[in-house]
C-alpha cells in the first residue's frame, strides 16, 4: 500500500465520516469459555470454564505466571482465534456465531490491539503507520490523515510525525502503536504486554497514557501483563491459574 500524499482540508464529506466513529465502550460478557488443543493426540486445555463480564468503560489487567493462559484469553476476546466452546458477547452480540467474514469486519471496526512488539511498517512514518487501519475501512485519506496527527499529538508525538521507527525510541515506537489502535476509536481495547519490551519508567508511561485514553475516549481496556506494579495501577484485577482459569482480586 502506497502512503496518500497530504490533502486539503477535510470537507462537510469527511466531517461526517469522522464524527460518525464516536467512541463507547463496550459490554463484554464471557460464559463458560473453554479452550484446548490437541497435541500427539492429547486434548491439552489451556482455558477451562472462564466467566468474564467487563462493563463499558472498565480498566482490567490480567496478571499471571507465563503459560497459564493470558495470551490465549485475550485472542479469544479480540477474535483471533476461536474457543473450543462458551460464550463471547459483545454488547449483546454473539461472536462466536459469526461467520469469518463478519468476525474480521466486526474486528477491524470494534476492536484495537497493542503488542509487546510494536509491528510498525518500517517504511511508513509515524503518521502513515497510524493512518493505516483507517485507510484499510476506507476512509478518505484526508480524514485518516487527520484522526492520525490528532492521536499522534494526543500520545505526545507531534514533532515525530515524519520519522520511521528507525528514527524512534522504543518508548516511541510503542506510542505510535497505540496511537494506531486507537485511530478507529475502537469500543474494545486489547494490550497484550504492551510494555514487556521497555524499561519500568517507560512502561509506567506507557500504563498511565493507556489509562488516560481510556478515561478520555471510554473505551473498555484489558491489559495482560505478567508485571503486577504495573497492573496495581488499573482499578479491576483478575489473576489467571494454572489450569486457565480466572479469579478476581480485591481492590487496592
Amino acid at each position: 500500500m502506497q502512503p496518500p500524499s497530504d490533502d486539503r482540508a477535510v470537507g462537510a464529506h469527511a466531517d461526517g465520516v469522522a464524527s460518525s466513529l464516536s467512541t463507547h465502550g463496550a459490554r463484554v460478557e464471557v460464559d463458560k469459555l473453554h479452550k484446548s488443543y490437541v497435541h500427539n493426540g492429547q486434548a491439552l486445555k489451556v482455558l477451562w470454564d472462564v466467566d468474564l463480564t467487563l462493563a463499558p468503560g472498565d480498566m482490567v489487567a490480567v496478571v499471571g505466571a507465563s503459560g497459564v493462559g493470558k495470551s490465549t484469553f485475550l485472542q479469544l476476546l479480540g477474535t483471533l482465534d476461536l474457543p473450543t466452546s462458551g460464550s463471547i458477547r459483545f454488547d449483546g452480540e454473539e461472536l462466536t456465531a459469526m461467520s469469518a467474514a463478519r468476525l474480521a469486519e466486526f474486528r477491524n471496526h470494534r476492536i484495537g490491539f497493542v503488542f509487546q512488539f510494536h509491528h510498525l511498517l518500517p517504511e511508513f512514518t509515524a503518521v502513515e503507520n497510524v493512518m493505516m487501519p483507517a485507510l484499510i475501512q476506507k476512509l478518505p485519506a484526508t480524514v485518516a490523515r487527520k484522526r492520525a496527527k490528532d492521536i499522534l499529538g494526543r500520545v505526545g508525538l507531534s514533532h515525530r510525525f515524519t520519522h520511521r521507527p528507525s528514527e524512534l525510541s522504543g518508548g516511541e515506537q510503542q506510542r505510535v502503536a497505540l496511537a494506531r489502535a486507537m485511530v478507529l476509536e475502537p469500543s474494545l481495547l486489547l494490550a497484550d504486554e504492551p510494555t514487556g519490551n521497555l524499561d519500568r519508567a517507560t512502561g509506567m508511561a506507557i500504563h498511565e497514557l493507556l489509562r488516560e485514553l481510556n478515561r478520555e475516549r471510554g473505551s473498555t481496556l484489558l491489559v495482560v501483563t505478567h508485571n503486577y506494579d504495573l497492573a496495581q495501577l488499573m482499578p479491576r484485577r483478575l489473576r489467571m491459574v494454572d489450569g486457565g482459569r480466572l479469579v478476581e482480586e480485591a481492590a487496592a
